[in-house]
């Protein structure tokens, strides 16, 4: 498969599907360069910003994708160092629902979801 040229849309990048190019797409990421500048973790934590819902497989595929390698490729010790990092990019990114006002007041009565 050739090297994908910098204004090559992102599905130039194996791996990459119609559906996760429409995610990237509402992130601002439309380029397989722009793409390939910003890494995984960037590109998928704007993608969440986006509105994508975060997917620890949509995660790996993106990386496995970066590197050139089969979605399906991810095993063992590289699959779980990927989760502790697709588990760390979830928990700093803010939750708009927890940062409700509606939310937080019934955090304060015992109700919300941070009991």
């Amino acid at each position: 498969m050739p090297q994908p040229k910098d204004d090559d849309p992102v599905t130039a990048i194996r791996n990459i599907g119609p559906a996760m190019a429409a995610d990237m797409a509402r992130a601002g990421i439309t380029t397989a360069a722009a793409l390939r500048a910003m890494g995984a973790d960037a590109a998928y934590g704007a993608m969440i910003a986006a509105g994508t819902r975060p997917h620890f497989i949509g995660y790996y595929v993106l990386h496995m994708a970066l590197q050139g390698r089969p979605w399906n490729d991810c095993k063992g010790a590289e699959k779980a160092a990927l989760r502790a990092s697709f588990d760390a990019l979830k928990a700093g990114l803010a939750d708009p629902l927890l940062d409700s006002a509606f939310e937080r007041h019934l955090d304060q009565i015992g109700t919300g979801r941070r009991r």
